[in-house]
């Protein structure tokens, strides 16, 4: 049986269908997955994509899931759900396991190793807060003995004159192996936070205009920050002001986190 599944979009959107590839492939399909092709070979290292592709190909298939809003799956949820959820839903397949974490092969010289991973960006300045709310977790993670690089992806290149321990990669399939072995991961609603999540590392996601009910990144060691306020969620229309994104309110937040988290690890 042959099975294609497209999806476009960033990193989190991609994975947040990975779920439904690992189903199709327990299901006996023969999976082609359509989109990023940079993002769609983490899919097929862990074995539920068979062949990835960048446009849709000629030829007929037993089952056609075409996530857009042309398509026959809706790429957002009418009401505010998980957004696999919503997936799972408009196929039928509710109450279909799927891993928490995906089974990549951890790299074994991975810079992370040890170390707390900083992604202070994504693919929206708009949902970013200002860069000196992770140099403040930055000093308060070394003042506890731990070590904190920035991890600089795709969208992130404003960032590399601006921090000093940096790692930098284009390789979503590298970051992903790489990210298996570091100690803790703090980052934004972004496809990173979403890799970070997915392969396993204990994740601190901090949500300013977006929603962290519907995009909520897959996995079992994830928590997410945000401020509760009657203004929010209310992303792509996000007000000057961005008051979800108050670094002092933040703060006070995120530190027990991740003092909760170290404790933990430790």
């Amino acid at each position: 049986m042959e099975a294609l599944l497209y999806r476009r979009g960033g990193l989190g959107d991609t994975l947040l269908i990975f779920p439904l590839l690992e189903i199709l492939k327990r299901r006996g399909y023969r999976v082609t997955a359509v989109g990023n092709t940079d993002y769609l070979r983490i899919a097929q290292a862990v074995g539920w994509a068979d062949r990835v592709l960048s446009e849709l190909p000629e030829g007929s298939f037993d089952l056609k899931i075409l996530v857009s809003r042309e398509g026959n799956v809706p790429p957002f949820p009418e009401e505010r759900v998980w957004v696999v959820e919503h997936y799972l839903r408009c196929l039928g397949m509710e109450g279909e396991s799927f891993s928490r974490i995906l089974p990549l092969t951890p790299l074994e010289e991975s810079p992370f190793r040890g170390r707390v991973v900083l992604h202070p960006s994504s693919g929206s300045s708009r949902k970013n807060p200002e860069l000196s709310l992770f140099l403040k977790l930055e000093r308060y993670l070394e003042e506890k003995g731990y070590e904190s690089v920035y991890l600089i992806g795709e969208a992130d290149r404003w960032l590399e004159d601006r921090v000093s321990r940096k790692v930098v990669s284009l390789d979503p399939l590298w970051i992903g192996r790489s990210l298996k072995s570091a100690l803790l991961f703090v980052g934004l609603d972004s496809g990173i936070s979403h890799l970070a999540s997915y392969v396993g590392v204990p994740t601190v996601v901090v949500y300013g205009p977006t929603d962290p009910l519907v995009w909520r990144p897959v996995g079992n060691r994830t928590y997410q920050i945000r401020l509760q306020l009657e203004c929010a969620p209310c992303f792509p229309e996000v007000c000057p002001e961005r008051i979800c994104l108050e670094e002092d309110r933040l703060l006070k937040e995120l530190l027990p986190l991740l003092d909760h988290f170290l404790v933990q690890i430790d």
